[in-house]
């Protein structure tokens, strides 16, 4: 599977986040968003990284079908990134962390 996917509706991501085996790095994000461009790539290389154990979903909050989404999720503040694993979300951070600080998140749940 790709690691970093493009969610256009609610019930691709359902079946995403309930039928991965990876570590699953959610982004909250917006083209006007600077801080979302910034981290944006941090996640990419992350996923390439880790490919085996990491996927990236990256959902547009100004998109309509995914307003339902952001709200499921409180997003309040965006980049927001929610990370889920076995179909359970287990931690969630918000703004655009350092490249070391995003993986310190990823190599927390990986060992």
């Amino acid at each position: 599977m790709t690691t970093v996917v493009e969610v256009i509706w609610k019930t691709q991501f359902d079946e995403i986040v309930q039928t991965s085996d990876k570590l699953l790095f959610v982004d909250f994000w917006a083209s006007r968003c600077g801080p979302c461009k910034i981290l944006g790539p941090v996640l990419h290389d992350l996923a390439e990284k880790y490919p085996e154990k990491i996927q990236i979903l990256k959902i547009n909050v100004d998109e309509d079908d995914n307003a339902d989404l952001a709200m499921q999720f409180q997003v309040r503040s965006i980049p927001q990134v929610t990370i889920f694993f076995g179909g359970k979300q287990i931690d969630q951070f918000i703004g655009a962390l350092p490249p070391e600080q995003v993986e310190a998140y990823a190599t927390k749940y990986m060992a």
